[in-house]
């Protein structure tokens, strides 16, 4: 069975400017991420420009470390993740 013990937040602060790399990112690392939850305030008229992306990590070797770098090469995105086991 595949360990699906680490859990990754990321933060943006700049939403409308960093969404694009974010998903960039994160589709190249698809076959790692099995839960994934983007949260931010939303209303009728407007959404606010910053948010929070949840991630579980799965797989033998996940590459989280690499994962995080590139993530943290992205200005106004931070990430902290932790491991459950």
């Amino acid at each position: 069975m595949a360990d699906c013990s680490t859990i990754m937040a990321i933060i943006q602060d700049n939403r409308v400017e960093t969404a694009v790399k974010v998903q960039d990112v994160l589709t190249s690392y698809g076959c790692h991420i099995r839960v994934r939850l983007g949260l931010h305030d939303a209303a009728v008229n407007s959404c606010t420009n910053s948010g929070i992306i949840l991630l579980q990590l799965c797989g033998e070797e996940v590459p989280v470390k690499q994962l995080e770098q590139e993530l943290q090469q992205i200005p106004s995105v931070k990430v902290k993740y932790m491991n459950l086991d």
